[in-house]
């Protein structure tokens, strides 16, 4: 068990990134199908939809690539957990006007994911983020009271 919670902050921060990174290669690869999927929310103009589906897709590139090599982590955290804030907003606010979209985060295919499964899926994944900026918080605090590892003689 002691192990688990040892590795958990490392497991938890580099599947979140992976997840950014795959959702993101997905945006890059098909950025038509992601501009309609972004229209289809009916919140951006037209040039914000194709704006937001050229430039969205590399920070969420960026992000999970610091997530998975461990730099920066805290502002590649903070950036996600900003971003998923803006997609629950968005998908909430589709629901409530009844809109019966994709959320075109994971789109292949055919699939597609229904507004409450995406809500779902970025609450977990804003927990995540939460659990990831926790961690190096705690952390940070460690290394300032002399409990982390020592600073560089200087």
């Amino acid at each position: 068990m002691s192990q688990l919670k040892h590795y958990l902050p490392a497991l938890v921060r580099i599947t979140l990134g992976a997840v950014f990174i795959y959702a993101a290669l997905l945006k890059i690869a098909d950025p038509v199908a992601f501009a309609g999927s972004v229209a289809a929310y009916r919140i951006l103009p037209y040039f914000g939809s194709y704006l937001t589906a050229a430039a969205l897709p590399f920070v969420e590139l960026c992000c999970g690539i610091l997530l998975v090599l461990g730099y920066r982590v805290r502002s590649g955290a903070l950036i996600i957990g900003v971003l998923n804030l803006v997609f629950i907003v968005a998908l909430a606010s589709a629901i409530v006007r009844g809109l019966d979209i994709d959320c075109g985060c994971f789109k292949q295919g055919g699939e597609k994911t229904t507004p409450w499964t995406a809500l779902a899926r970025d609450v977990l994944f804003l927990a995540m983020t939460w659990f990831v900026l926790k961690v190096e918080a705690r952390r940070d605090r460690g290394s300032e009271t002399g409990a982390g590892p020592a600073a560089p003689a200087g």
